[in-house]
């Protein structure tokens, strides 16, 4: 099995800024973060896959950045101009599999490990 632990969630005014990390025990091909907020869907935030490819959903695109570390095997989520609708708990998912996805990025949630989840809350 693979374990995930993400961090860096925490309380910020609108238009601040913050960095979600995740950290697991082994190496992953393709990474990304999913956010749930109270009585909505679970939404697909950014993925980044083992050619480097990255893709967003559209709301974040030019405000949130995802990269990783393989030698230190930790995704990163850079978050900045943060709004309200972006309070949720963000959830890294991870798939150990050589398994691409491409368009079909959502599926992450579906084959991928889950870490426990950090709640970023967006205050106005």
């Amino acid at each position: 099995d693979v374990q995930l632990v993400d961090s860096g969630g925490g309380s910020v005014q609108a238009g601040g800024s913050l960095t979600l990390s995740c950290t697991a025990s082994t190496y992953i091909y393709s990474q990304g973060w999913f956010r749930q907020a109270p009585g909505k869907e679970r939404e697909e935030v950014a993925i980044i896959e083992s050619d480097g490819s990255t893709r967003y959903r559209d709301s974040v695109k030019g405000r949130f950045t995802i990269s990783k570390d393989n030698a230190k095997k930790t995704l990163h989520l850079e978050m900045n101009s943060l709004k309200p609708e972006d309070t949720a708990m963000y959830y890294c998912v991870a798939d150990p599999s050589p398994r691409r996805y491409g368009v079909n990025w959502g599926r992450l949630a579906d084959f991928g490990y889950w870490g426990q989840g950090t709640q970023v809350t967006v205050s106005s």
